[in-house]
């Protein structure tokens, strides 16, 4: 019998507590296994349960009902860890989409079990999966935050490797089998791990834990894992080798430069090498991420670049050991600077190597060196990048990072054109998650730079079940380097002088909010919030941007939501900045926005989110209207459509040259089709028509898994300008890679 503790306490509660009183006791199996969903192997009548789950929401005080209650079975043998899950509740069973690691998954019915070899709380994996054994995995690191206002970051779902599940449905519940080779996780000689088992169940619009697990956090937090107690210390696994060749066939047309097609024929090899069972070393000669998901265009009305996530393969595994420095618009670190162009263009990679996972039981290391080629008198360049994570106690780790570029041409590096950045991070979290207090520095060296060249910041987090503070202080100087990094407002650009100018500039962040949890079957959640960001230019000791922010968020019990925004701002443009016909002047300017959105209950096959602003825009007005609408026809077929409006009114207003700053409505039109033939065959199209590119796209993708994480893909892809309708590039690409394991 587990023990459970008071859940009138459980805000007090810490990882320490919870992974003494819960305790999952797993044996080995005696006998072969089978992975069908079937439950018919004896050792499954022998195992531990792990039953009794709590929510987590729309409340988290008391027991899941029996009727929907979780039971969750493991054992192992010398290859696979297996999981076994009894899900009740009432059919038919929710399932948003069979494409593995979907955007849509989590609004579905789902299962999920999470580990932390290390036991350390601060790195683990995850594996999902629903009622029709649709795969989701992800990495998760100590960071995932919270639901009232901390963010997700600590969710890496770009994360891969091979591993099985099955089902079986019946009418009132329905019965998963996972078996998860040694190979696939990273763990040392522990006999403890943390463990947990999260479930979500759509006809009760509720998450849910084996351990208690506050509202406010998710499911996974490896703050709140019970203990996975081994009848004997994992045995090493045996070599873990995998390899992954592929070969593609393309054509591409460029139409604006009227050359002629090129035809290419590409190979190339991905590498995975388990160097011990904790530390990892991928390779990659030649590759190529043609068959990556095409970054979802926005309406930008900031004078800044908007940062789009990292997709592409090589880049993601343990990717948050590079990645988890900074705060989220200053990342010290952003991969997608490394072989892509502003414009999301390729730059060609000829090789890559990166060495990443624990040293020790509380050591992490993350080494990478990559190279790109050189594009006509640009010189390609070296790419090194090293990062040191140290758990100190609990939560609460050392980082460090050194980070070098290096100019290389004619097979020779360039003298004097080199980047080298390093730093350190100090960063506590409380036992409970509940508070935060982080401190970095780190300094930039490149030619003839010596000063301002600094970078920093300061965070602070207090809160508990209801109430929640987060502030940071940051700040970057002028000279810091930012080759492989991302910082929001560094680089300003002159549409006069047709320009980027960098700037040195210090960022302050803070977020007040509190929640109401109400006891009805109508209203989950009300959240009050009140937020601060600012800018302000070192050059001229001037704020250039403020923004105050009140913020309602409504969680409504059939999972529809509401939320409204009012925000006084001011802006600086420091240079001239073109968002219609002609610039604005360099000035300051002020006004009020107000914004309104509805999201629909998700569970529906038809759902959708309506919303729009309206107030000032700079020394004009803005109208804006968003929707989107999703058809569903579970589970193989999801249609969607985005539109965005945007309508900026200058009227009267002069620009630079004393000429009318012009008005502008900008649309932004987006459908997606995604075919789901079965698990292994998909068909998947998007169309983006956006006229503040002044692009028409068209990207179709047919995508054919013979074997797991063995794909055939064959993706067209094509764009248009719009002004002046008219081709602009054109390609087809037909790819073949092959997962093999030695």
């Amino acid at each position: 019998m587990l023990l459970f503790v008071n859940l009138s306490a459980l805000t007090a509660q810490d990882g320490i507590k919870l992974r003494e009183d819960y305790q999952y006791h797993i044996k080995r199996a005696n006998e072969p296994m089978k992975v069908d969903g079937v439950l018919s192997e004896g050792i499954w009548a022998e195992a531990q349960e792990a039953t009794d789950f709590f929510y987590i929401t729309p409340i988290d005080n008391k027991v899941v009902e029996q009727e929907d209650q979780t039971t969750v079975m493991m054992t192992y043998d010398d290859r696979f860890i297996y999981v076994a899950a009894i899900c009740k509740g009432k059919s038919p069973y929710l399932v948003t989409s069979l494409k593995r690691d979907g955007n849509s998954f989590w609004d579905g019915d789902t299962f999920m079990v999470s580990f932390d070899p290390g036991n350390e709380r601060t790195n683990g994996v995850g594996f999902a999966t629903n009622s029709s054994g649709v795969q989701f995995d992800t990495e998760l690191s100590g960071n995932l935050g919270t639901r009232n206002g901390g963010g997700n970051n600590g969710f890496n779902s770009a994360w891969n490797n091979k591993w099985q599940c099955e089902t079986s449905l019946h009418d009132d519940h329905y019965i998963i089998e996972i078996a998860i080779p040694f190979k696939t996780l990273r763990y040392g000689q522990s006999k403890v791990w943390g463990v947990q088992f999260n479930r979500g169940n759509t006809y009760t619009n509720s998450f849910q834990a084996w351990t208690p697990v506050p509202r406010q956090f998710f499911g996974p937090d490896l703050g709140y894992n019970g203990s996975l107690i081994w009848d004997e210390v994992p045995k090493k696994a045996k070599s873990n080798i995998a390899l992954i060749p592929y070969t593609l066939a393309s054509t591409v047309k460029d139409f604006q430069n009227e050359t002629p097609a090129d035809n290419n024929v590409q190979v190339g090899v991905d590498a995975k090498i388990a160097l011990t069972s904790s530390l990892n070393l991928d390779v990659t000669v030649n590759p190529d991420f043609s068959q990556v998901d095409v970054d979802r265009q926005v309406t930008n009305l900031t004078n800044v670049n908007i940062r789009f996530p990292e997709q592409r393969i090589f880049f993601v595994e343990n990717s948050g050991i590079f990645s988890d420095f900074g705060i989220p618009p200053m990342r010290p670190f952003f991969s997608r600077k490394l072989g892509l162009n502003d414009d999301g263009s390729a730059i060609p990679i000829l090789y890559g190597a990166r060495l990443s996972g624990n040293l020790t039981k509380d050591t992490r290391i993350g080494l990478m060196n990559l190279h790109t080629g050189s594009e006509d008198s640009n010189p390609g360049n070296n790419y090194s990048a090293l990062a040191v994570t140290h758990r100190l106690f609990g939560r609460t780790v050392l980082k460090g990072f050194f980070h070098n570029r290096a100019g290389f041409l004619d097979g020779e590096f360039v003298e004097n054109d080199y980047m080298r950045n390093m730093g350190l991070e100090f960063d506590y979290n409380s036992q409970n998650g509940y508070n935060r207090f982080a401190a970095a520095y780190s300094l930039s060296f490149s030619d003839a730079v010596s000063n301002k060249n600094a970078y920093y910041h300061l965070i602070a987090q207090l809160g508990n079940e209801n109430l929640r503070f987060y502030i940071n202080f940051a700040g970057i100087g002028v000279n810091y380097a930012d080759d492989m990094a991302f910082f929001q407002q560094k680089n300003q650009f002159d549409a006069v002088r047709g320009e980027v100018i960098q700037i040195g500039y210090d960022h302050l962040f803070s977020n007040l909010s509190y929640s109401l949890f109400p006891e009805n079957d109508v209203i989950n959640q009300h959240v009050f919030s009140f937020t601060n960001i600012g800018d302000l230019d070192r050059e001229t000791n001037q704020v250039f941007n403020y923004t105050v922010r009140l913020g309602y968020d409504l969680a409504l019990a059939n999972t529809s939501r509401i939320s409204a925004r009012f925000s006084p701002r001011y802006a600086r443009l420091l240079f001239p900045f073109t968002f219609t016909d002609n610039p604005l002047p360099a000035d300051s300017y002020q006004w009020n926005e107000f914004e309104l959105e509805y999201q629909s209950d998700v569970r529906k096959d038809f759902n959708y989110s309506v919303g729009g602003s309206i107030g000032g825009f700079y020394n004009g007005t803005l109208k804006n209207v968003t929707a989107s609408l999703n058809y569903r026809q579970q589970p193989w077929l999801n249609f969607g459509i985005n539109f965005e409006a945007n309508e900026l009114n200058f009227d009267g207003e002069l620009s630079v040259e004393n000429e009318s700053i012009g008005n502008s409505t900008l649309l932004l039109i987006g459908p997606q089709l995604e075919i789901n033939f079965n698990r292994d065959l998909f068909w998947t199209t998007f169309v983006q028509y956006n006229t503040q590119a002044d692009n028409f796209n068209i990207n179709s993708r047919f995508q054919w898994r013979f074997q797991p994480l063995s794909d055939l893909f064959l993706v067209y892809t094509d764009n248009y300008a719009i002004e002046q309708w008219g081709p602009k590039s054109r390609s087809i690409v037909l790819k073949l890679n092959y997962w093999l394991n030695l």
